[in-house]
């Protein structure tokens, strides 16, 4: 949400443990004058007591979640999400450094929304900001 949008805002919860990643998302959404609020959990386990606080996230929520991490990975949570009734509807988005088809497939047989490869981004986080800006403009996202 850009300072002067009326949209409803929406949380992004960032699953991701390299500090890197995470400020070069922080410098992202300052360059794009988000102020959508970020969450930011560095393994599944921190995203799932994240997500099942009542208190943490409020309203529409994304997810942008890497595949590798200690303690429980991204594939880990994923299967835990989805197969939880009040979680199953999140709306996820990899975020990670493998580009192989087999973790893809697998990514979205867990129905994520989409499958972004960090190296593969020659304009750092920008570009996948502005694509989620749009995203959650035109899609009615489920409310946590």
């Amino acid at each position: 949400m850009r300072a002067a949008d009326q949209y409803q805002q929406v949380t992004i919860l960032l699953v991701d443990d390299d500090d890197v990643d995470y400020m070069a998302v922080q410098r992202a959404m300052r360059q794009l004058r988000l102020l959508n609020p970020l969450v930011r959990a560095r393994d599944g386990i921190e995203a799932l007591a994240i997500l099942t606080s009542l208190d943490t996230i409020k309203g529409p929520y994304l997810i942008l979640l890497d595949l590798n991490m200690p303690r429980m990975n991204g594939f880990e949570f994923l299967e835990q999400i989805r197969s939880d009734p009040s979680l199953s509807s999140s709306v996820v988005f990899m975020l990670t450094t493998s580009s192989t088809d087999e973790d893809r497939m697998k990514a979205y047989s867990h129905h994520v929304a989409g499958y972004m490869v960090k190296t593969d981004i020659k304009d750092g986080f920008n570009n996948i900001f502005n694509m989620l800006e749009g995203y959650w403009r035109i899609v009615e996202l489920p409310s946590a």
